[in-house]
């Protein structure tokens, strides 16, 4: 398929030849009517009326100085003072040197000297003017955002890097502001509502800038970029020209803003990349109703780096296996003594750089880009494995629970790669237990429930995680296919000092008395907890008062 540019060039464009001399206007006919269409006009009030005349598209006028009735100088004022004429291009024919000025100063883009040069000189002219003219108008119809008449993203950061060419010595703050819940106005008050918000916001962003040297653009639907001379006090400036405003026109919507910042941006900096880091500040914002400002700073910068490094090695750390599974053990508690039931698998991270890595560092980070499916698969590899060689070694079956994420239980081979590990090792099924936290179950219950009972019903069971975290309802609950609830360590770590943390302990006892399951209780610490829990009827639990998370030969050791 041809592109568009060659169409666009084999286009025969239209020049207008004015002149009151017939053999002037016979000369550039015979220079220029192979490459273009012509039309003629003998004074400048015939050259007006075919320019105003819609049925031409006139992309040139070769325009003569003295002629009768409208002279040249003339038709060049007319058409300076009309906003669709002017955007015509328009070549002086003359032979007085002095003319030349006075015709670049009203607004003609070239001249062309009588007696008339080399033909292919007045073709080049021509052509140039025509290029320049029509590479302009495309600038002029895609640099700005239509809505709101601010720059668009692309000729933001162009104007910027020519800015900067210039303006070096000055210190400047790069702003990213979002619109929360934006989406909500388009979808109750409608989309032209929602125009109208975002028109009076690039209103006041213009005026803004009409106190303070910068460029503004409206990048992705409520999301605005401003590059502007370094203010001391940020905050109260954006809220006095721009967020009280907003706010009091529109009151009755209750707006409020996200508004990362990059203060004193390098002049060395890419500014994109710049423009990414007050981005990244901005939606740490998302799930906080208190604040509207973040700043970027080198704190989150090193963290940034930091991140960075651990997902790009990721890869290389499972093939070098510095993820190590780690085994915490499960203690039935209805007898005299706690016995060794099952265990939670927990993975931990031996870097060769960083040494011991937190989970809460590494697994957080993980799920916010889909890498925690490796990890999650690579740690079920190892517990399947370590099931087979302790069945082996000890003759006895040690079942583990391993996590499953809300990313994996989307994954449409997830039961295909549990089986393969099941078959690989040649275990039962109900030796490696699925712990799903509570609140995966209530962000997309549908999905889940049908993904997990179909496990279920292959023989795996389910524990649920973090239990009485996740605001699920008593009926929710009921419905739910799990066999063992796990009471979150949140409750536990009170419950022997706080009132309503042993209340809510029991409530959750008799709820998985209710629907016949097991309950486990983890975060258990003290000698103290563990008695009222055995007290209670709890039936399993876990915790550092009989155990911490072992290294896999040590918690052999106990097996």
């Amino acid at each position: 398929m041809k592109n568009i540019s060659h169409y666009k060039d084999n286009i025969k464009r239209t020049i207008l030849i004015v002149d009151d001399e017939y053999i002037n206007r016979a000369l550039l006919d015979n220079i220029v009517n192979q490459e273009y269409n012509t039309l003629f006009a003998e004074d400048g009030e015939e050259a007006l009326k075919l320019m105003n005349d819609t049925n031409y598209h006139i992309s040139l006028v070769l325009l003569d100085l003295m002629m009768p009735k409208i002279n040249g100088f003339e038709v060049l004022d007319i058409v300076r003072q009309d906003e669709r004429l002017k955007k015509v291009p328009i070549i002086v024919l003359t032979s007085e040197l002095s003319a030349e000025v006075t015709s670049l100063q009203k607004g003609a883009v070239d001249f062309i000297s009588k007696p008339f040069e080399a033909p292919d000189v007045i073709l080049a002219r021509i052509k140039k003017a025509i290029d320049l003219e029509e590479y302009v108008e495309v600038i002029k119809n895609t640099e700005r955002d239509h809505l709101t008449g601010l720059f668009t993203k692309h000729y933001f950061f162009e104007y910027i890097n020519e800015y900067e060419e210039y303006k070096t010595s000055i210190n400047m703050d790069a702003v990213v502001l979002n619109i929360k819940r934006f989406h909500l106005i388009n979808e109750i008050r409608g989309h032209l509502y929602g125009d109208l918000v975002l028109s009076f916001i690039g209103k006041k962003l213009k005026e803004l800038f009409d106190y303070y040297e910068g460029i503004v653009c409206r990048t992705d639907g409520d999301t605005f970029y401003l590059f502007f001379e370094h203010q001391d006090d940020i905050e109260n400036t954006l809220d006095k020209y721009l967020i009280k405003p907003v706010v009091d026109k529109f009151h009755d919507l209750y707006l409020s803003f996200r508004i990362g910042i990059y203060q004193n941006v390098p002049v060395d900096a890419n500014i994109e990349d710049v423009f990414e880091c007050a981005l990244h500040a901005c939606n740490l914002l998302r799930k906080n109703y208190k604040d509207s400002f973040s700043y970027y700073d080198v704190e989150m910068h090193n963290k940034e780096i930091f991140n960075e490094r651990l997902i790009n090695h990721v890869d290389k750390a499972l093939e070098d296996k510095e993820f190590k599974v780690f085994f915490q053990p499960k203690y039935e508690i209805h007898g005299e003594k706690p016995v060794l039931c099952s265990a939670e698998a927990l993975v931990r991270w031996v870097h060769p750089e960083y040494g011991m890595i937190s989970p809460g560092v590494f697994i957080p980070l993980f799920e916010e880009n889909g890498l925690i499916q490796k990890i999650d698969y690579y740690v079920w590899n190892e517990v399947g494995r370590k099931i087979r060689e302790w069945m082996d070694r000890f003759n006895k079956v040690i079942p583990v629970s391993i996590n499953v994420s809300r990313i994996d239980i989307y994954d449409p081979l997830l039961e295909s790669k549990l089986m393969g590990i099941i078959e690989r090792n040649k275990i039962d099924i109900s030796s490696l237990m699925l712990e799903i936290t509570e609140s995966a179950y209530t962000s997309d219950s549908k999905t889940i429930i049908e993904t997990i009972t179909n496990l279920r019903y292959k023989g795996f069971l389910v524990e649920m995680d973090d239990f009485g975290t996740g605001y699920s309802s008593l009926n929710m609950v009921s419905n739910l296919p799990i066999d063992i609830l796990k009471i979150d360590m949140s409750f536990i770590k009170n419950m022997c000092n706080n009132e309503k943390d042993l209340k809510m302990v029991e409530i959750l006892l008799n709820i998985s008395e209710f629907l016949k399951v097991k309950v486990i209780a983890e975060g258990v610490e003290t000698k103290e907890q563990y008695d009222l829990l055995k007290e209670m009827g709890c039936d399993i639990i876990q915790g550092y008062y009989l155990s911490r998370p072992l290294p896999s030969d040590q918690f052999e050791a106990i097996i």
